[in-house]
């Protein structure tokens, strides 16, 4: 009875929203509409953003780049990183003026930074000329807050405190045609004492597994080659609607859909990497031979601080068990420096992982406060000199290990997902192997490579990078 009377406020609220949608389309009617969408932060607000452009699509709006063109300006924000914030602010303060030419021009901002109290009340008394603002929990709801907007004439903020349905069937607009983001659940449970996440996406929600292969069969259907699925923490997938599912099984039921030749997924939490999750790496041929497992600090104790709940031991244990069930995985991190407290025995103890684990490639952070988290209540902070200083050592570390294990593949054969033209020459193509590398080369004359899998000799190495000619 639970589960259909959920389903049965899903579709209402389908329903509801298609009505607008539709109003919205009838006012643009005859007339050509513009948006400009801009997005900050992670995959999850990438996919969010498809949502909302597949929202605007549907009304009749199209896209453009240029703010003074645009008669509906978006931000989807980010407040994990404090210059993601700043950044948010400075271009709201500069779209006053587009305002004041352009009385018409719609401003919206949503996203997580708008599930902050604060920051929406700052939004209220200095940005006046901010037309919608709503957050992470009601973004199925656009259509009926823009709606209320263009039709009252007045501000509408609406952002809800706890978590709400998980819509499914709503319009999407992919941002790419070969790749695709599945968002497999919603929140976080952890609260690492350093991260607002939990705060301003809420509680984990997972999404029915039913839902999940049908969209991925439909990305399969509509010629999509590879998918990445999404989630604060893929490893803590349950199943919606109290289904008994965990994320392995996700994995192994999509190895069966037509079409998809590559399958990722992002992000994992050491803390729930289960031996079934990494047989479904090694078992499944679909899924790529790349995991992405933050580890945030080599030290026990930073990480006991960070309450990350798993210590240096326990996590090097888990990557011994990984690279013993999966030959040749391709390693990637994220890694904080300069968390409140950390001590230069601490920090030693982070290079000493980087150079035992020898990841591929680590996203490396130097520690900022996050109003409303533990950590940026902390006394010990530690001073910003040293916390660049440590920053640098590090990259230097990472580098030339990413540099190192790079320089194995030269001479060799490698398959490449072709993703499109190189953004360094036009005469050369770019796409990723199935360890997640990026590779640059030449292709064969006459011959358009781009959606397919192709085979390339790697010839010329760079940190970040391979360089090669298609075979």
């Amino acid at each position: 009875m639970e589960r259909k009377m959920s389903s049965l406020i899903k579709q209402e609220e389908l329903e509801r929203q298609i009505a607008f949608i539709q109003q919205i389309k009838e006012l643009n009617a005859g007339k050509l509409k513009k948006y400009k969408l801009a997005t900050y932060g992670c995959q999850m607000n990438e996919n969010d953003s498809e949502r909302l452009a597949g929202f605007l699509t549907e009304m009749g709006y199209v896209e453009t780049r240029e703010s003074k063109e645009a008669d509906l300006i978006i931000f989807n924000t980010c407040c994990v990183r404090e210059n993601a914030e700043l950044k948010v602010f400075g271009h709201l303060g500069a779209l006053k003026r587009y305002k004041q030419s352009n009385s018409d021009l719609i401003i919206a901002v949503c996203g997580c930074m708008m599930q902050q109290e604060h920051i929406v009340e700052r939004i209220k008394k200095t940005y006046r000329h901010v037309d919608v603002v709503f957050g992470t929990h009601n973004l199925h709801k656009f259509p009926e807050l823009l709606f209320g907007a263009i039709d009252s004439g007045h501000r509408v903020i609406e952002v809800l405190d706890e978590e709400g349905i998980i819509a499914e069937g709503l319009p999407i607009h992919r941002l790419n045609d070969i790749k695709a983001w599945v968002t497999v659940m919603y929140g976080c449970n952890n609260f690492c004492s350093y991260c607002i996440v939990p705060y301003v996406r809420g509680r984990e929600r997972s999404r029915r597994l039913e839902d999940i292969i049908s969209e991925v069969n439909e990305l399969g259907n509509q010629g999509f080659k590879e998918i990445t699925l999404l989630g604060q923490n893929v490893n803590s997938y349950r199943g919606g609607d109290d289904e008994n599912h965990d994320f392995a099984e996700i994995l192994y039921k999509l190895e069966d859909v037509n079409g998809i030749e590559r399958i990722r997924f992002m992000t994992s939490h050491p803390k729930d990497l289960s031996d079934r999750l990494i047989e479904a790496i090694r078992d499944c041929s679909k899924v790529c031979e790349h995991l992405h497992l933050p580890i945030q600090s080599g030290s026990s104790d930073v990480l006991h601080k960070m309450n990350r709940k798993y210590n240096k031991e326990k996590y090097l244990k888990l990557i011994e068990k990984i690279k013993s069930s999966v030959p040749g995985i391709s390693l990637t991190t994220d890694i904080i420096v300069g968390f409140p407290g950390e001590t230069e025995e601490d920090f030693l103890h982070t290079l000493d992982v980087i150079e035992k684990v020898r990841f591929d490639t680590a996203y490396t952070f130097i520690y900022s406060k996050r109003t409303g988290t533990p950590a940026a209540k902390s006394a010990d902070q530690v001073p910003e000199d040293i916390k660049k200083l440590r920053f640098e050592r590090l990259l230097n570390l990472q580098n030339s290990i990413s540099k190192e294990i790079n320089e194995e593949l030269l001479g060799k054969n490698v398959e490449v997902l072709v993703e499109g033209l190189s953004k360094n020459s036009q005469e050369a193509y770019t796409g990723r192997t199935r360890t997640n590398k990026i590779v640059n080369f030449k292709g064969k004359r006459n011959s358009d490579p781009i959606g397919k899998l192709v085979k390339v000799q790697i010839n010329k190495i760079q940190t970040w990078s391979l360089e090669g000619e298609i075979v």
